[in-house]
């Protein structure tokens, strides 16, 4: 058996016990993928990245949920960044390699970090607003009513989801997921989730506020998610939603519906980039058993 460091670091915050919380194991060299499950399993957060060596970037993620490894994840990377920054990792840019290809990360003097996400792929797709509000617990009409221009389309960047905008807050905040009907929609769709946006938001200076629902990987409600709001960031972008006079960064609410408030920001240019910070809330140790198949893993 081998005692490992693992931390929670509450990303798209500057204060823990907010935010997005990711597991981050900061020296996973020598794991093997059924450890790295179980852990991300007895950590029982949505995701949990697992830092290691790489022979083509300056080091290699990889990420699992409870029960599946994912391909790639912002809030994780983000939270393995600020743990980077508070480790006495230098400002600057350096390389990552994840299952999607190696991407570039900046990091800030001040501990922002910057994530470069893959090349947009949109496409609109046909299926009825009836059956999107049904899935999502939300009036037709509220869907039907924030579309004239902004169509549904599956967006990624990364990974795949279902963007959807709703007219107010006030119907985003009421949505009553049905969970089966999500995973159903998006395994159709071939998306990992439903992003459903409104460009109502809680703060002036925000750009739109989002909830996203992913049951079919686990997560029936994210808090804050980075993947999703760089492919809402591309599929503004594609759509035209500010005309001529897209914003230089975007700003996105996220989180307040489950209690864990958050700030997404994001840069849509020669590449879609996803910002923000974290803070640790967790440092400690766990007790890893040699892999011969024994999954019980002892805090």
């Amino acid at each position: 058996m081998k005692t490992i460091r693992v931390l929670q670091v509450d990303a798209f915050t500057d204060e823990a016990l907010t935010g997005n919380p990711a597991g981050i194991v900061p020296d996973a060299d020598g794991l093997t993928d059924e450890q790295m499950q179980a852990i991300a399993r007895e950590l029982a957060l949505s995701e949990t990245a697992f830092l290691r060596s790489s022979d083509d970037a300056d080091r290699r993620i990889r990420y699992f949920t409870p029960t599946q490894e994912v391909d790639l994840c912002g809030h994780a990377t983000i939270g393995s960044y600020a743990h980077l920054h508070d480790e006495g990792l230098e400002p600057g840019t350096t390389t990552l390699e994840t299952n999607v290809g190696v991407l570039e990360t900046e990091l800030e003097a001040d501990g922002t970090v910057w994530m470069a996400q893959s090349d947009p792929r949109i496409r609109e797709v046909e299926v009825g607003y009836d059956r999107v509000a049904d899935a999502l617990g939300v009036e037709t009409g509220a869907l039907e009513g924030a579309s004239d221009d902004i169509p549904l389309a599956v967006a990624s960047t990364g990974l795949s989801f279902l963007i959807v905008p709703i007219t107010y807050l006030s119907d985003l905040g009421a949505a009553d997921p049905d969970t089966a009907a999500i995973e159903e929609l998006t395994d159709e769709l071939e998306a990992t989730g439903i992003y459903l946006f409104s460009f109502d938001t809680l703060e002036r200076e925000s750009t739109l506020h989002g909830r996203m629902f992913a049951p079919g990987a686990g997560v029936p409600e994210d808090p804050v998610t980075g993947t999703a709001s760089g492919a809402v960031g591309a599929y503004l972008d594609r759509f035209g939603a500010f005309d001529d006079d897209f914003p230089e960064e975007l700003r996105l609410e996220q989180g307040h519906y489950v209690d864990r408030p958050g700030t997404v920001l994001v840069r849509v240019g020669d590449r879609v980039r996803v910002g923000g910070r974290g803070v640790t809330a967790l440092d400690g140790s766990l007790v890893v058993p040699d892999d011969d198949g024994d999954e019980i893993i002892e805090g």
